[in-house]
């Protein structure tokens, strides 16, 4: 049974192809009705809405009449910078309508690596709450798009990053899909969408596709961002966002989509390191797993080798048989932990408190 109404601080992520129409501009129309949509939830919930907004490459692709996205990483940042400001004042016009007030925040991977900046943009989050502005995030592409491998998948990873860093109650991606399928729909005319899912197993992953069109995203993305949200305790629901009032009906707990349950919240110092980028690797011997779980501190003596070029207080992956199992602030930097890996009678490479098994 959906349980969503007490929801206060919610993220809505709308993709490229939801927010475009078929030629590539943006849709005006889906714009005012989203908006009119969320100042309702406003009124009549009290809930904070933040948007996580994608479209500037599409949108700059329409403007400069280019015939698909450029794969060029120059032209891709032109791209983005132009359509980002197509996107932002339509968006803007739209909200002006119900006379609500949007903000633009625009993040890059690394935004969330320094704890201090994650908590810059928690406190301009909540200010902006103060102010009954609505937050409008997108990834700054025109910066952050050369770094292929950091790439947040057509911003769902990065709406649950946000939605993890602001403790959200609840998550909403909307896309031109009605929610998770047990199998292919466009192969199986007979495919139902899986109303409700506890936990992102192998098996649930299996029925992720790919990604096309515009966009970066697809299945696998949102299934990443729902086994984000799964750890950080919030509820996410994948919805077609040209459904009609499909904000207010998912809030009312009408069985729209798919809904994905949470396990319990974690504390927001584990939160941070969760999702922060891993500066680098530990590879750590077979015992090392259990001591951990049993609330053990991470000698170095346990550590058989180091990856990567990380400063002490970093977040680092620890990882064994080729499996990320935990994630950590790390207390010695590589040079000084690849000197004394394997060693004992040296002080913990990590501390319980700065860990979090995954």
């Amino acid at each position: 049974m959906r349980n969503l109404q007490n929801s206060r601080i919610i993220v809505v992520k709308i993709g490229t192809q939801t927010i475009t129409k078929e030629d590539g501009s943006a849709d005006l129309d889906f714009l005012r009705d989203i908006s009119k949509q969320i100042a309702e939830l406003k009124d009549k919930k009290k809930c904070n809405v933040v948007i996580v907004t994608s479209g500037a490459i599409g949108l700059g692709v329409k403007e400069l009449a280019l015939k698909q996205k450029p794969r060029d990483i120059a032209l891709r940042q032109a791209t983005a910078s132009i359509g980002q400001t197509i996107l932002m004042q339509s968006w803007r016009d739209a909200f002006s309508e119900e006379n609500i007030k949007v903000a633009q925040l625009l993040l890059t991977y690394d935004t969330f690596t320094d704890r201090q900046s994650y908590l810059n943009l928690k406190n301009a989050l909540t200010q902006l709450f103060v102010l009954d502005v609505v937050p409008i995030i997108n990834e700054n592409d025109s910066i952050s798009i050369a770094e292929i491998d950091a790439s947040f998948g057509d911003n769902d990873r990065l709406s649950a990053i946000v939605a993890s860093k602001i403790e959200a109650d609840l998550l909403i991606l909307l896309s031109t899909i009605s929610g998770l399928y047990d199998k292919n729909p466009k192969e199986h005319k007979n495919a139902k969408i899986i109303s409700e899912v506890l936990s992102v197993t192998d098996e649930i992953l299996k029925t992720a596709g790919k990604s096309s069109g515009l966009g970066s995203g697809g299945m696998k993305t949102k299934l990443d961002a729902a086994k984000l949200c799964n750890n950080a305790g919030i509820v996410m629901v994948i919805a077609n966002g040209k459904e009609k009032n499909v904000l207010p009906r998912i809030i009312n707990n009408e069985e729209l989509g798919t809904i994905f349950y949470p396990s319990k919240k974690i504390p927001d110092k584990k939160r941070w390191i969760m999702f922060a980028p891993a500066a680098g690797k530990l590879i750590v011997d077979d015992c090392v797993q259990d001591l951990l779980n049993a609330g053990k501190n991470l000698l170095p003596a346990g550590i058989n080798t180091v990856l990567g070029d990380f400063n002490k207080n970093d977040v680092v992956d620890l990882v064994y048989k080729d499996k990320t199992f935990a994630k950590a602030i790390v207390d010695y930097d590589s040079a000084t932990l690849d000197k004394i890996k394997k060693q004992s009678g040296h002080k913990n490479a990590v501390k319980r408190e700065n860990l979090v098994i995954l």
